[in-house]
């Protein structure tokens, strides 16, 4: 049967009204009941330590030391890179019914500032690496909690804290999806998180400060920001990246199996730049190229940096970065991703931040068979999870983060399914809050089998021997 719409040439009405999509996603809850998500009961096969070890042959081989030396710092740094493990360990977990575009890594520390294109202060979700279409909305939230819980644990919260912390960060997602689900899809694709007004909105002004000065910290002089490179003039007096120890330097004759082409690289990362955008960057040369090793999980995979200078000697910094494959593909496989791997990223991050970088995009490298992802380096950063213990912002900081996750994926999942799942009370916060207390229990048993593994001494017996090294008063 023809309806009018189909007759005047107009879009069939293919979409259910809110009303009807909140009451589907209610009636998820029969099939996978809310409180059943504060359920983990780990799965004791798995060896956390080989699980992180299968990306190891794809890696840069002199730079696993780093990566490991980092991740065996602490269980929050542990789980900052280990988001293989926890995809591991979320196979068989309850699921909500509702997907969306996942994160795939959507921890504390992947958050931070950035400027929009209208020069606004946005904040948003900051890293892209693992994201896949069409993974469970609670998959996200499950390991936002985690993060929450174990960096709440370390900094010296009592469980009771940590438990309650964890719960305000679902919380504050539930809410804003409730506040998202009665919008137009352009009303949601156009909702930002404005960094001002969310810290203005504090009801501590002492808190409100802190959280400011650690969020938007901007340095006006790239010499100031030890995690942005410096620049240096060569012999012949031209700009260059300065080296610095192992984690930014420049490639040699011995990186041969290793190195890209930089120049063929970029060019052929122009094609996949709308003409506005390409047109901007033609008017920049590179002019050096350095490796440039990030984070915690992706140490040892391909990351450099391409000094680009106008005319007039102005800096522009495009980072180049490998993607390999989502590690949500271990719990969605059915969602496994077989095109271009930075294009994943690409089109993962444009989908889930409300303004992405105008220079992202993606290319390969056929020499190496491998695929990037390429965007602006800025230094804009986020201050660190001890700054947020002792300025004792992490639960505001947890909420902020509920808040633009839930934004994220209103963006491609369905707000009013999710919303409906959600629903109105606390059963599903109180359930995050259990399944977060649980994970960081399990994060500190795989984190002391990586220290053990590697023969590392652990934190506290280090300093413990230090303590005792020192000279009686």
């Amino acid at each position: 049967m023809t309806n009018d719409a189909e007759k005047a040439g107009g879009p069939t009405p293919a979409v259910a009204s809110r009303r009807d999509r909140y009451a589907r996603g209610k009636a998820l809850r029969k099939a996978s009941p809310r409180e059943k998500h504060g359920d983990f009961a780990g799965r004791h096969e798995r060896d956390p330590v080989a699980i992180l070890a299968e990306t190891d042959p794809s890696r840069i081989a002199r730079l696993l030391h780093i990566r490991y030396a980092r991740m065996t710092a602490s269980p929050f740094a542990f789980l900052r890179g280990a988001a293989a493990v926890m995809a591991a360990d979320l196979i068989g977990e309850p699921k909500a019914g509702a997907p969306v575009q996942g994160c795939g890594d959507c921890h504390l520390m992947n958050f931070g500032a950035f400027p929009s294109p209208e020069d606004n202060v946005l904040f948003d979700i900051n890293d892209f690496d693992e994201t896949l279409p069409n993974v469970d909305f609670t998959f996200d939230l499950k390991r936002l909690a985690a993060s929450v819980a174990v960096a709440a644990q370390a900094g010296g919260f009592s469980d009771r804290k940590a438990r309650a912390v964890a719960a305000s960060a679902a919380a504050a997602y539930r809410r804003h999806v409730q506040d998202l689900a009665v919008l137009s899809p352009l009303e949601i694709w156009h909702s930002r998180i404005d960094l001002p007004a969310q810290i203005a909105s504090f009801s501590d002004p002492r808190l409100s400060q802190k959280l400011r000065a650690m969020l938007m910290k901007v340095g006006p002089e790239l010499d100031r920001d030890d995690n942005f490179p410096h620049l240096v003039a060569s012999s012949k007096g031209v700009a260059r990246i300065a080296d610095r120890d192992e984690t930014i330097f420049h490639l040699g004759a011995a990186d041969s199996g290793v190195s890209i082409d930089a120049e063929k690289t970029f060019a052929r990362y122009l094609s996949t730049l709308s003409p506005e955008r390409a047109a901007i960057l033609s008017r920049y040369a590179l002019v050096d190229f350095a490796f440039k090793v990030v984070g915690v999980g992706s140490v040892g995979t391909f990351c450099a940096i391409g000094l680009f200078m106008s005319g007039d000697s102005e800096p522009l910094f495009l980072q180049i970065k490998e993607a390999l494959h989502s590690v949500l593909e271990r719990i969605a496989p059915s969602s496994a991703w077989t095109a271009d791997q930075g294009l994943r990223v690409v089109e993962g991050q444009r989908i889930l931040q409300a303004a992405s970088d105008v220079f992202l995009g993606w290319v390969d490298d056929p020499a190496t068979n491998r695929q990037f992802y390429v965007r602006q380096l800025k230094n804009r950063h986020l201050g660190s999870v001890s700054e947020l213990l002792e300025g004792e912002a992490l639960p505001a900081y947890a909420r902020l983060c509920g808040r633009t996750l839930a934004r994220a994926h209103a963006r491609s999942g369905d707000p009013a399914v999710i919303a409906g799942y959600l629903g109105k009370s606390e059963a599903f916060d109180d359930a995050m809050a259990s399944f977060a207390m649980r994970y960081a229990k399990q994060t500190k048993q795989d984190h002391a089998a990586l220290v053990a593994a590697r023969g590392v001494q652990p934190p506290a017996e280090k300093a413990r021997k230090k303590q005792a090294a020192k000279p009686a008063a």
